[in-house]
């Protein structure tokens, strides 16, 4: 007869596992834009999420304020950054440098993506990186040369999934070998792009699930709360919102109405993810706090405990006495 397992021994282990949680914001783009981006920063903090992703521009175009929010949220929050990373246009010299300068000011995350093709027949550099998976493999050997000033714990890195068909893609079923190609190469998670219906996770997690996927692929959800942003991204991505909550929003009388509809609606499409075995939830905030808090107080999620909750609502309580 074999011994009791640790399960066996200590039943409260196997209860259910906490749930990641993170947010994306962007750097700021004029003084009014910070002020308003450090009070979301000051609410967000408060729920003691697990990272914070900041969006670095094509080709670099705001790769200095990145980095200085980057820098202000290592010395200033206890919030942990990912820094967006993207790689087309750049020479490997050129990302070397920039992921050492991410390592410096303290990043241990990287969500490594390939960026925007250029556009109007603009030829990259000889030598550019073409792809994510490139990206990978170039900040594995920018760590393993750091080796000796990571001993604390290698760097994370994260890419992106698509629950729909990407746009420069023939199939769905290519872009899951690309997600296995980057996981192959050195990625530890994924988090995807914006969808709008509920089944479109599970039939992502699945296709990637057979395909040999295994790393985390977390839900990136976006409150659906605007109807010009939902068009937008619509745009952007080629998935069609659902037209019965853009008429719904669309005829809504007031914000309040509105934010309403769109924090249920966001809240269904979570849930859905979190049924279908998501292991964590990924919240795209624009630079707003109000409708990704309205969404998390709806989901209650199963988080871990942390010390580091009471320091974030103590800073939080401080700066909102600072700004009284």
């Amino acid at each position: 007869m074999s011994p009791p397992s640790l399960i066996d021994t200590h039943p409260d282990l196997a209860g259910t596992a906490p749930v990641a949680l993170s947010y994306e914001l962007f750097p700021p783009r004029s003084p009014a834009a910070t002020e308003s981006l450090w009070t979301t920063i000051g609410e967000l903090e408060s729920t003691d999420p697990d990272y914070v992703s900041v969006t670095y521009g094509a080709s670099g175009s705001n790769r200095t304020t990145a980095v200085e929010l980057i820098n202000r949220l290592v010395q200033e929050t206890t919030l942990r950054p990912l820094a967006h990373l993207t790689c087309v246009g750049n020479s490997p010299q050129e990302l070397a440098d920039i992921i050492g300068e991410l390592l410096d000011v303290g990043v241990r995350g990287i969500l490594a993506l390939r960026g925007d093709q250029p556009k109007d027949g603009v030829v990259p550099p000889a030598g550019s990186l073409r792809y994510a998976q490139d990206l990978i493999e170039l900040i594995r050997r920018v760590e393993q040369r750091r080796s000796a000033l990571l001993c604390a714990g290698k760097v994370a890195i994260g890419v992106a999934a698509y629950p729909t068909r990407h746009p420069e893609s023939p199939s769905e079923a290519h872009d899951v070998e690309v997600l296995l190609a980057k996981q192959r190469s050195g990625a530890d998670f994924a988090i995807t792009q914006v969808f709008f219906h509920t089944g479109q996770y599970a039939d992502l997690l699945a296709r990637a699930r057979r395909a040999g996927v295994t790393i985390p692929i977390i839900p990136g959800v976006m409150p659906l709360t605007s109807v010009r942003r939902l068009t937008r991204l619509s745009e952007l991505t080629g998935v069609a919102p659902d037209p019965v909550l853009i008429d719904r929003l669309t005829a809504a009388g007031t914000d309040t109405d509105r934010t309403r509809i769109g924090v249920g609606a966001t809240v269904d499409l979570a849930n859905a993810a979190l049924d279908a075995g998501a292991p964590g939830l990924h919240l795209y905030t624009f630079n707003e706090h109000a409708a990704a808090l309205d969404v998390l107080d709806k989901l209650a999620l199963p988080r871990p405990r942390s010390a580091n909750r009471h320091r974030s609502h103590q800073r939080t309580a401080g700066r909102r006495q600072l700004a009284g």
